[in-house]
């Protein structure tokens, strides 16, 4: 069974020969394994057989990005800077770079005219999606899945991009106090994605398998906004880009950190094909309870802990952690083998290893 025909059966809630696996680093934990390994990403991928492969998508031609010294704006024109982290192990020093957002643009807005304004909402005119055809290609060629995601500072969401042009703490209270403002915030973004989205798709040619959103819901404890809330603010977005997937043939993935049981539902009824994160920490988020809960609605993808056992624990806690992830979730299908979100440099290469050797050595259904 290819990676092909073992993922789709998965997604269907049916049992393939084995669990599909998919592969989540940081840009610092594949410079590890290729420091530690000799190995690209791409080597190490192949070496692990994992069945999903993400396409990088289209190149940026739009307006050049202001720059400011270390500070440059995103397509938003929400203006970052680059923060690196400095992590030790036995093996040596590990860099992590992420672009922290230093100002909210819309921060002092106070009208709807403000908002409409705003010099910087970016164009779907601003990408070249000639390569994405190609790019598909050569993954089914391989007879693997092809999956578009796009980029941490781009990618299919409501909430985050409203986050880092108004400011966490605005666009929280705008939901009670201004609604309208904040619906305004959140229309715009929705309308750039489903454009962005639907000329990748097009361009693609029904060669795009799986369409992932990344939008985070939850905290630790649980969701960021309450389930009325999001039904009023990101409900409509939401189901829209589920809508955009489907209607070019790709099955839609969304990945949400933290704890989002309260509103697994509404997942459900817009039609998501596959929950990505799963973080295990968060509550109501343990593997047996999601899969006893909505098992046989929804293929849950992630589960396995980069809090906790990957980053501190030893080989053998990451061989009992598969286990019991793979135990609780696996059965009848419904599961793809994944990490909670990017392995970080922070994790030892036996670690990793480990991790990708449980997935074979626990994800075997029984062949009859």
């Amino acid at each position: 069974m290819d990676s092909r025909e073992r993922t789709f059966l998965a997604i269907e809630c049916q049992e393939p020969d084995r669990v599909p696996i998919d592969c989540w680093l940081s840009s610092g934990a594949k410079r590890k394994i290729k420091s530690r390994l000799g190995k690209s990403f791409q080597d190490f991928m192949d070496h692990y057989d994992v069945d999903l492969r993400y396409i990088e998508g289209p190149d940026y031609i739009g307006p050049a990005l202001a720059a400011d010294g270390d500070i440059s704006k995103d397509i938003w024109g929400v203006p970052r800077k680059p923060v690196e982290l400095i992590l030790n192990d036995s093996a040596g020093t590990w860099t992590e770079t992420y672009k922290e957002v230093t100002k909210s643009p819309l921060q002092d807005f106070s009208s709807l005219e403000e908002i409409e304004r705003y010099p910087h909402w970016p164009s779907a005119d601003w990408f070249d999606y000639s390569t994405i055809e190609e790019q598909c290609d050569a993954i089914r060629d391989q007879k693997r899945v092809v999956v578009f995601m796009g980029d941490r500072l781009n990618r299919f969401a409501q909430l985050k991009p409203a986050m880092y042009l108004r400011g966490v703490e605005k666009i929280l209270i705008d939901m009670m106090a201004n609604p309208e403002l904040a619906k305004a915030i959140f229309s715009k973004i929705e309308e750039f994605y489903l454009d962005y989205g639907t000329r990748i798709l097009e361009a693609a040619k029904g060669k795009i398998d799986i369409l992932c959103t990344g939008d985070d819901f939850g905290s630790q404890q649980n969701m960021l906004i309450s389930p009325v809330m999001w039904r009023n603010n990101l409900s409509r977005g939401f189901s829209n880009f589920i809508k955009l997937g489907h209607a070019y043939g790709a099955k839609v993935m969304h990945h949400t950190c933290g704890s989002v049981f309260s509103i697994m539902e509404d997942f459900i009824d817009h039609g998501l094909d596959i929950l990505q994160s799963i973080q295990p920490e968060a509550s109501n988020m343990d593997p047996g309870g999601l899969k006893k809960n909505f098992g046989g609605r929804i293929c849950f993808q992630g589960g396995i802990s980069i809090q906790n056992i990957l980053p501190n624990g030893t080989p053998e806690h990451v061989e009992e952690h598969v286990k019991y992830v793979f135990e609780n979730m696996m059965a009848n299908g419904g599961y793809i083998a994944c990490t909670a979100h990017n392995i970080q440099a922070d994790t030892s290469i036996e670690n990793i290893e480990t991790l990708f050797k449980s997935y074979h050595k626990f994800g075997r259904y029984t062949v009859s």
